[in-house]
């Protein structure tokens, strides 16, 4: 019966931008090129780090796993997005848009789990300096990084499939530019109340925990740093994590007031701001973080431009 019950919604409206008719071009072109510095920035980081020896270290290999999330996670929305905004049709099939929402589940999960695995990296190199090496060793950071992958993909298969699992018969639009998670819950055709509590209790779990894990982690640097007696050492210190602690309060800024705000605080139009806030601009704007703050990354970028013309003369 369920699946007859399915059958009945075999694509998905959006009605995200339909109310923005005259700005349509602009939203587009600023969509692309924020898409677009999103995919060469990450993409930059991940090649000069995997070419250059002196960046084979645990926090580049964790910089190389968060660019490959930022990619996924932008192309998984935008590109559907762009097309929307040139067409007519701003549709996509029920199938894809399960598959949409899997992977924005997948992808945004792991970064949670990731940026608290960051911090902890951050944690070992500032208060056990010397144990930092054998501590952070190459399996130990795969282990990590293959922990924070399977919480996403467990817990993007789980919420998809107990979204996807229920009766759609009834109205197939939504107020959104993608397939988010309570917009096409919405949609379902009988009592949704426990998933809604799944979807919350998701959230809190694999959102609130990691980033309480990051804050007792700058906990304990903060204690350390402070107790550091020369201030260029602190200085220093303090300077491996700003590039860091700028991605996870944009990241987890607009995360939690999009999904852990009260719903008296809830509109449409704020909803569709931060979603492209945490979808299209924050994506773009962590590898201009890292590379402008980094002093090694920029010298990878240099001795790679210098590589290029060498090779060219």
């Amino acid at each position: 019966m369920k699946k007859d019950n399915q059958s009945c919604v075999t694509e998905i409206l959006f009605l995200g931008f339909s109310d923005f008719q005259a700005m349509k071009v602009l939203l587009f072109l600023l969509i692309l090129i924020f898409y677009l510095i999103a995919l060469i920035g990450n993409s930059l980081i991940l090649i000069l780090s995997s070419t250059d020896p002196t960046l084979h270290t645990p926090m580049y290999f964790f910089l190389r796993t968060l660019s490959v999330l930022e990619i996924g996670y932008t192309c998984t929305i935008v590109p559907k997005t762009l097309q929307h905004l040139l067409s007519e049709s701003q549709t996509i099939s029920f199938v894809g848009c399960g598959i949409q929402m899997y992977f924005f589940i997948l992808f945004g999960i792991t970064e949670c789990c990731l940026l608290a695995v960051m911090a902890y990296d951050r944690y070992i190199a500032i208060c056990k300096p010397l144990q930092y090496s054998c501590i952070m060793n190459h399996r130990e950071c795969i282990q990590l990084a293959s922990i924070s992958w399977a919480t996403g993909i467990f817990v993007a298969f789980g919420q998809s499939i107990s979204i996807f699992t229920l009766p759609f018969c009834g109205p197939n639009r939504i107020n959104h530019f993608f397939c988010d998670l309570l917009p096409v819950l919405r949609l379902a055709t009988e009592d949704t109340f426990r998933n809604e509590v799944a979807v919350a209790t998701v959230t809190v779990v694999f959102v609130t925990v990691p980033f309480l894990l990051i804050l007792l982690s700058y906990v304990l640097i903060i204690a350390t740093v402070l107790m550091m007696p020369a201030a260029e050492n602190r200085r220093k210190a303090f300077s491996t994590c700003s590039s860091h602690l700028v991605v996870v309060s944009l990241f987890y800024g607009t995360i939690t007031f999009t999904y852990i705000r009260p719903k008296s605080m809830y509109s449409l139009n704020s909803d569709r701001i931060l979603s492209l806030l945490y979808t299209v601009v924050i994506p773009a704007f962590n590898p201009v973080i890292y590379s402008l703050r980094n002093k090694e990354i920029k010298a990878a970028f240099r001795k790679a431009i210098g590589r290029r013309k060498a090779l060219l003369s």
